[in-house]
């Protein structure tokens, strides 16, 4: 099993994001699919952040995080922005967030 910051573009801040949520290990991360796993940090209260949603797509494809242009970086925005729609609550703060995460509030 390969830590999550073997994938290329992914550094440690990733990797912790990523174990934080419960995804830890590369292999999870590709089962899951980029999108599964951006949408299971969204809905743990990380900020959405494009450059980071398709900074993980190209590296599952093992491609540099800026060969992404033109109509793929058009597509991949469409995605990004109904994940963001559909996952990400911005009435949460980042301390409800965190309190959900460690199962101190009530759901």
């Amino acid at each position: 099993m390969s830590e999550i910051s073997t994938i290329r573009n992914l550094g440690p801040a990733m990797q912790e994001a990523f174990n934080a949520v419960g995804i830890m290990t590369a292999e999870h991360l590709a089962e899951m699919g980029a999108d599964a796993a951006y949408a299971r940090l969204l809905e743990n209260g990380h900020r959405p952040h494009f450059i980071g949603y398709y900074v993980i797509h190209m590296g599952l494809q093992g491609r540099p995080w800026n060969d992404c242009k033109g109509e793929e970086k058009k597509a991949l925005r469409r995605s990004f922005d109904a994940l963001k729609a559909r996952h990400f609550n911005t009435e949460k703060s980042e301390l409800d967030a965190f309190m959900d995460e460690i199962g101190l509030v009530q759901k």
